[in-house]
């Protein structure tokens, strides 16, 4: 067999098998690991922002797919960030398009903290335990966002989206809906065992310096 062969034999083995079994055996040992550290931001985020500890949200999964993405609560207020997302686009979604917190929903001092070194993505191990989500891939937009995606938007969505991704480590919140597209594309394609390792290797320098969190 030839070299060419044998690589993407290997390929088509960890998109097919391989990447699903090390989400489930890394998501599983992590959240074993992290209960003490689950109870005690839990703690923290009850005493100085109360309840509820967790916010819920509709995201889209794989080929569109709806499920309910779970995240340590870092809003003043939860029940209007699911309804306060509305847009009104003739086709796609504009390429400049940024994606910005609504100014009337206001983040805790603690989910300030939380969101900067993404605390409050920990409890997303249990959605890729679910098989929701996988830790590497698409971040998992908003379903009133790729309602309006075109034909080659949504192939960002042929795989399942990710606690973190490429396009994250390439910017994060900083940079524009096209930007994050063609960075997705371009994971879509070429996504394999190495590249995950090297995604998953620059988001944890992100995360200590909490660079480009909003």
């Amino acid at each position: 067999m030839k070299r060419y062969d044998v690589v993407n034999s290997k390929r088509f083995l960890y998109q097919r098998i391989g990447k699903r079994i090390a989400d489930v055996v890394g998501s599983s040992s992590l959240l074993l690991i992290c209960i003490p550290l689950i109870l005690l931001f839990s703690i923290i985020l009850f005493i100085f922002s109360g309840r509820p500890i967790f916010f819920t949200q509709t995201r889209a999964g794989l080929y569109n797919t709806p499920f309910t993405i779970l995240k340590f609560r870092t809003m003043e207020s939860t029940t209007l960030e699911s309804k306060s997302h509305q847009y009104e686009w003739q086709g796609n979604v504009p390429k400049d398009f940024f994606f910005e917190k609504p100014k009337h929903l206001n983040v805790t001092k603690v989910g300030e903290i939380y969101r900067k070194y993404s605390i409050d993505e920990i409890p997303q191990l249990w959605n890729v335990l679910n098989g929701d989500m996988s830790f590497v891939g698409p971040r998992p937009e908003i379903i009133e966002i790729t309602n309006h995606y075109s034909e080659e938007q949504k192939k960002r969505l042929q795989v399942r989206p990710g606690i973190t991704g490429y396009a994250q480590v390439n910017g994060r919140s900083t940079i524009t809906h096209g930007e994050k597209i063609a960075y997705d594309l371009y994971y879509v394609k070429n996504y394999s065992f190495l590249l995950d390792l090297k995604i998953i290797i620059q988001t944890v320098k992100l995360v200590i310096t909490g660079k480009g969190a909003f």
